[in-house]
């Protein structure tokens, strides 16, 4: 059965080629031109990704996701005209995984769906079983339940959060650059958002906390590294 993709989108020309595009490739597209009707066809049609746009009338995208994220963990693409830094911070801040600034490529947009979607059925069991649990220092991870436990607290990480502090902690010491990273937990070939990463990294840092060691070192230069040494 075709996966169905929820595009919530005002431009309908937009929309309407996203769609196409989407089920050139075998999916089926459903849209909505505002945010409420966004979060009614979410519960009618149960798709396996959403594409968000952030200006929409009614309800705009950052309320919507925030609303998804309230009861679902399914991949959501954010769709902005705005470039600026901020807009970013804050749209990954309330759980999209991923950002993409107009005008883009519907290619690689499309590109973007099939490694999200590969992603989440990894994580979620649907796809190849991620097993394994990792214990450095006061750090205790688990792959399967994607737990996060800090010095005995459990740390609340989204997703990609976790599946980033996984990606460097499973090769403790090896220095990754912010492609490399990008391209090991987004899964894309050819596509860099290098911002994307130093957004996550200050985030995961953020929670893990400034009284914990440093387990994501900056190595300058070169990019990161996994290290339960502080220092």
């Amino acid at each position: 059965m075709a996966q169905t993709i929820l595009i919530i989108e005002d431009e309908i020309e937009l929309a309407k080629i996203l769609a196409a595009y989407l089920e050139v490739e075998g999916f089926k597209a459903v849209t909505a031109a505002d945010g409420e009707d966004g979060l009614r066809q979410f519960t009618d049609c149960a798709p396996s990704l959403v594409l968000l746009d952030i200006m929409l009338p009614k309800i705009d995208g950052i309320s919507v996701c925030k609303e998804l994220r309230m009861t679902s963990d399914v991949p959501v693409i954010m769709i902005s005209a705005k470039s600026g830094e901020m807009d970013k911070v804050v749209a990954l801040g309330i759980g999209a995984d991923d950002y993409v600034t107009k005008p883009f490529s519907p290619l690689e947009l499309v590109a973007r769906v099939k490694a999200q979607l590969r992603r989440y059925e990894k994580s979620s069991g649907a796809g190849e079983a991620a097993a394994g649990e990792i214990i450095a220092g006061a750090l205790y991870l688990n792959h399967n339940t994607y737990t996060a436990i800090s010095s005995g607290n459990t740390i609340e990480l989204t997703t990609k959060e976790f599946e980033i502090l996984w990606f460097l902690a499973s090769s403790p010491g090896q220095v990754f650059s912010k492609e490399q990273i990008y391209q090991g937990v987004w899964g894309y070939e050819g596509i860099v958002d290098e911002n994307s990463v130093i957004v996550y990294i200050n985030r995961i840092r953020e929670k893990l906390g400034r009284s914990e060691a440093t387990y994501i070192k900056t190595v300058w230069g070169a990019g990161y590294k996994f290290s339960e040494v502080s220092g």
